[in-house]
């Protein structure tokens, strides 16, 4: 076995570690993330390169903990950003620069996993194991960005820490807006909560809660 794929094993299988199982989001993931480090140049993400690198994650699913594994990157560290898009992509970033490329799985590759691992078995095992082996271009789209990284944004200590004037709650890192001049954190100012108080505490008919 070569040294390149020693590496990729030892990736998935602390991969599988972490997130719990190995399966086809897992497999995608550490491919991504090793494509990503490979077009930016950055060959020691979680050593010296410990802070030349942020990644936008689009979706909050398997390949996300894979990118996490094999990057070092995570949202306490402030060097991942999970958005809410739904999407199988992410977009590596060097650190200082805003130099950055977007990978994205492609749609087609779930159909040509067949060609590469053909057999009875249920489909998400035939693409695991074909994610393993098809080549980058029959797995990935991918394509040269820049991103602005505002420096609220960026790794450190927060730059900013105001309270919200009608809740009381502290907001960090300017993510606070401003009605009549008067900061509130996005929920009170929006008045969309993603929970729902409930003074009495959970009622029976919510027992699972």
């Amino acid at each position: 076995m070569s040294g390149s794929a020693t590496k990729f094993e030892r990736l998935l299988a602390e991969a599988a570690t972490f997130h719990g199982h190995l399966c086809a989001g897992q497999v995608l993931g550490v491919r991504m993330a090793l494509l990503g480090l490979k077009e930016l140049g950055i060959r020691d993400p979680r050593g010296e390169d410990r802070k030349r690198l942020i990644v936008f994650v689009e979706i909050d699913r398997c390949a996300t903990d894979a990118i996490m594994t094999v990057t070092g990157c995570t949202p306490g560290k402030r060097s991942m950003k999970i958005l809410p898009y739904g999407k199988m992509a992410a977009t590596f970033v060097k650190a200082g620069t805003g130099k950055g490329v977007r990978i994205v799985s492609r749609e087609d590759s779930r159909k040509k996993a067949m060609r590469y691992a053909p057999g009875p078995e249920d489909l998400s095992k035939v693409q695991t194991e074909a994610y393993k082996i098809m080549p980058d271009g029959e797995l990935f789209d991918m394509q040269e960005v820049w991103v602005q990284i505002q420096p609220e944004d960026l790794p450190g200590k927060p730059l900013r820490r105001v309270a919200c004037s009608y809740c009381g709650e502290p907001v960090m890192d300017m993510k606070e807006v401003y009605l009549s001049d008067k900061p509130l954190c996005w929920p009170c100012a929006s008045g969309s909560f993603y929970y729902e108080p409930l003074p009495g505490g959970c009622p029976a008919e919510k027992a699972a809660c």
